[in-house]
């Protein structure tokens, strides 16, 4: 008994003081582009969840603008204080010197709240909120500095001659998505069609698959925040299953779906185990060319049975 007990402390030790300050860089290659582009490379920045003060998040987030990606992508949360615009906007401040695209998630809106972690075993459709933060501010602060809100709204960039068409939808976790201001796909001759969502919600990813949408990238998930080897995440805390709650998967024949793990955790649950804290740098290379069917007549398919 004393065995387990002393166990548990110190996995609970481990999972609050060390792991999730274990920032992480995942990398990942997809094959998503229109044929004869060159690479791009996506760094895709999700669940920040900052507080005022989180010097060692914020020094590290800044330090991925060495990477020179050709875009950044953030997918939501970056709040969990109602002073922490600031710390945020500290955090991505080299990024937001390059091309860039957000949407906003649930704690980009309201302040977390303390919660029973038992009820992520239970999924209800009650969401308790917790105080209103100042998401108008840091929105002001982004798109000031240049990047574009992809909230509702189609998004046409150059990227250093790569064209990417890009839709996105406000948090589904809160119920505020309404696909049908962007459905009919991206059009036009793009190289990339990307979609964008704080939830992965299976709903969402449906309707960018069926328009024709190369990438779809999410965050929200924590990548499970607590996973057991051998088994993986226990929970998404949405609609989507528990094997694609972090990292990169197949959704139906065409689409690539990218799930953020994210960066941060509530301050009322500050722990992740199995599941540093991470962003997510995609190097994107053309999708493979499908070899054109070979055309025959009846005569010459005749003399091929024959």
């Amino acid at each position: 008994m004393l065995g387990a007990i002393t166990t548990g402390a110190a996995t609970i030790a481990y999972a609050a003081g060390v792991e999730r300050r274990r920032w992480t860089l995942r990398e990942a290659t997809l094959p998503v582009l229109a044929p004869g582009t060159r690479p791009l490379r996506i760094l895709h920045v999700s669940d920040l969840h900052m507080m005022p003060g989180q010097a060692s998040k914020q020094r590290w987030v800044a330090e991925l603008a060495a990477l020179e990606p050709d875009l950044v992508v953030n997918t939501g949360d970056n709040l969990s204080h109602a002073r922490a615009v600031p710390s945020v906007v500290a955090a991505l401040g080299p990024l937001l010197e390059r091309p860039g695209l957000f949407v906003f998630g649930s704690n980009d809106y309201f302040g977390p709240t303390p919660k029973n972690p038992l009820r992520y075993l239970r999924p209800t459709e009650r969401r308790i909120h917790g105080e209103p933060l100042p998401w108008r501010d840091l929105r002001a602060a982004l798109i000031e500095r240049g990047w574009a809100d992809a909230t509702h709204t189609r998004v046409a960039l150059d990227v250093d001659g790569i064209r990417v068409a890009t839709a996105g939808v406000d948090d589904p976790h809160l119920g505020l998505d309404r696909y049908e201001r962007i459905a009919g796909g991206p059009g036009g001759d793009a190289d990339l069609r990307l979609g964008l969502t704080h939830s992965p919600e299976p709903r969402v990813l449906d309707a960018f698959a069926a328009d024709g949408y190369d990438l779809v990238l999410a965050g929200h998930t924590h990548g499970g925040q607590v996973r057991v080897p051998g088994v993986g995440a226990l929970v998404t805390n949405c609609g989507l299953d528990r094997s694609r709650a972090r990292g990169a998967s197949r959704w139906g024949a065409h689409t690539w779906l990218h799930v953020s793990a994210g960066l941060g955790t509530s301050p009322f649950a500050p722990v992740r185990f199995a599941c540093p804290p991470e962003a997510g740098l995609l190097t994107l290379v053309p999708r493979p060319t499908r070899p054109r069917a070979r055309k025959t007549t009846p005569a010459s398919a005749a003399a091929d049975v024959g």
